[in-house]
């Protein structure tokens, strides 16, 4: 199967993906919370941002090289974290991290993933970073980070747009508990879907979230409960201060929309501001997340890296995102569908969908360079 011809847009394996997953890994997926409306505004927004294409450049040769934080990568872009990634493919979390060590991107691996630091540190190369979510012990919280650093993972990504678990309606129709519940209603689900089971039994775990779940006694939890709802602390500023003390690395926070909070990041010794709004999986009434970015890249100055993400379905969105002040990009729902779509080789597929999509788009904008593309956008007033 050419999957150019098959699946030319993530649309395509999102489609793929929804046909061989269950529903409840599904809905986890691709649901957001409420309505529904933060990921339309998001969308709606990116939509609203055009650019002024050029003629008679000749043939154009974009760079699409990006240097984030000292490291150089070969893309403007990287795979985010989603937790329980390999609730969506057995070994999701070695497949993406091994895609992304070949085409030299970073690779964000989930506190909530299916699988351990230790299990993707064989394949995370020079390109590993870990998402932490805020713990309610100290003591805790700096065992984990050992253990982190000593995985690899030279990156750390506190996420702090959670304070509490959200009401994804869809998710909760699915029925989805972690690990998944062996009921009938369950069990019908994964019939379906013979592949997906027989990878989980080539793997031979449930789907559950291992870091986590280290650190909690199964005996005596409730089903319904799972370890990072028993172990999760609430983010804020006095926690932040404690883990940039203890952290030794690169540290990158996420989840930001205020400008305000973005220039007390940088006093506070961040090295990276990441702008999202979980794709509107937490909180569906706020902005748009590409016109917050603009404000806080204007708060922080020209230095401090910015990343975006929240929407992205395209290069193109990827290049919205630069052309309004970010420094890199990155993709979360869309890397999922396509492992769960076609495993390895659809995870190079989709790094060749959106490379291949900047490299066309740039051709028309007559530009070769990210740093020339904000003065390409088309007047927004």
């Amino acid at each position: 199967m050419d999957l150019d011809l098959s699946h030319p847009s993530i649309e395509d394996l999102r489609r793929t993906a929804q046909q061989r997953i269950p529903r409840f890994a599904f809905e986890y997926l691709d649901s957001a919370t409420g309505r529904e409306l933060g990921m339309k505004i998001n969308r709606d927004a990116l939509d609203a941002i055009g650019f002024m294409p050029a003629i008679l450049c000749g043939r154009t040769k974009a760079n699409l090289n990006r240097s984030l934080m000292g490291q150089d990568y070969h893309l403007p872009f990287g795979i985010a974290p989603v937790g329980m990634s390999g609730l969506m493919w057995a070994g999701a979390e070695r497949v993406l991290a091994k895609a992304a060590v070949r085409a030299n991107i970073p690779f964000c691996l989930s506190s909530v993933a299916v699988a351990s630091p230790e299990d993707v540190a064989p394949f995370i190369g020079n390109n590993g970073w870990f998402q932490h979510y805020p713990v309610n012990s100290a003591e805790l919280r700096q065992k984990m980070l050992l253990r982190i650093k000593a995985a690899g993972f030279h990156t750390l990504v506190i996420t702090v747009d959670v304070p509490e678990e959200s009401r994804r309606e869809r998710q909760r129709r699915a029925n989805l508990t972690v690990p998944p519940k062996a009921d009938l209603r369950t069990l019908a689900e994964m019939a379906k879907c013979p592949a997906w089971c027989l990878a989980h039994l080539r793997e031979g775990i449930m789907p559950r979230m291992r870091f986590f779940d280290d650190y909690v006694p199964s005996r005596g939890r409730e089903s319904f409960t799972h370890a990072g709802a028993l172990i999760r602390g609430v983010p804020d500023w006095k926690y932040l201060r404690e883990l940039r003390a203890e952290w030794d690395g690169k540290l990158v926070v996420k989840g930001v929309l205020r400008p305000e909070d973005a220039r007390r990041l940088v006093s506070e010794g961040a090295d990276c501001i990441w702008v999202s709004n979980h794709s509107g999986r937490q909180f569906e009434a706020g902005p748009a997340v590409i016109d917050q970015l603009p404000k806080i890249r204007e708060s922080v100055g020209p230095d401090m890296p910015l990343i975006y993400d929240s929407g992205v379905s395209w290069g193109l969105d990827v290049m919205r995102a630069l052309a309004m002040g970010a420094d890199f990009v990155m993709l979360g729902r869309a890397f999922q569908y396509a492992v769960a779509a076609f495993g390895q080789k659809g995870v190079d597929h989709l790094i060749h969908i959106v490379k291949a999509d900047i490299t066309a788009n740039m051709s028309q904008l007559g530009v070769e360079s990210f740093d020339a593309l904000a003065d390409c956008l088309l007047d927004r007033g």
